[in-house]
């Protein structure tokens, strides 16, 4: 009997499951779990007032098992939004049963809904199973562009330094 995977739009009374699942990932990458102060802000940053972010649930036979989480950017080149997506994750016992695919082929609708020029994401160079599972899908490594990141901890040498000419 084939899996029931349904995609949805997570809701406040998701969190505590949403977190459950970023838990999973952090996990996974090897990375340290949101705590304390992040866990609420990730809750009210997700179903606040205005959120900066939305995700989706996947969940298999009424479980969720997946989330993705993405927001809008904005391309000046193509004038149209591009959808982020920031992070996509399945739990492990759950992969290859077709809940990514399911997942991710959401939010190419929703992206395609939006009217979005384009979907973007990054993928971590040793994370070989998501590389393949993008490139048969048919996306493109943007070979021409590295990622830079400024971290909050940053902003405040940076913010304060003063341009010579």
């Amino acid at each position: 009997m084939a899996d029931d995977i349904e995609i949805s739009r997570a809701t406040r009374e998701d969190g505590p499951t949403l977190l459950s699942l970023i838990d999973a990932l952090a996990d996974f990458e090897k990375l340290q779990k949101p705590a304390g102060d992040a866990r609420v802000r990730l809750l009210d940053h997700g179903f606040g007032e205005q959120p900066k972010f939305e995700t989706w649930l996947g969940r298999v036979d009424g479980i969720a098992v997946a989330y993705a989480l993405a927001f809008e950017t904005y391309s000046s080149f193509l004038a149209l939004p591009t959808l982020y997506l920031e992070d996509i994750f399945v739990l492990p016992e759950y992969r290859k049963r077709g809940v990514g695919l399911a997942l991710f082929t959401h939010l190419v609708a929703e992206a395609q809904r939006r009217g979005c020029g384009r979907m973007e994401w990054a993928v971590l160079d040793w994370n070989v199973n998501a590389i393949r599972f993008y490139e048969r899908l048919g996306a493109h490594w943007l070979r021409d562009w590295k990622v830079y990141r400024l971290t909050r901890y940053d902003f405040p040498s940076v913010a304060g330094q003063t341009v010579h000419r």
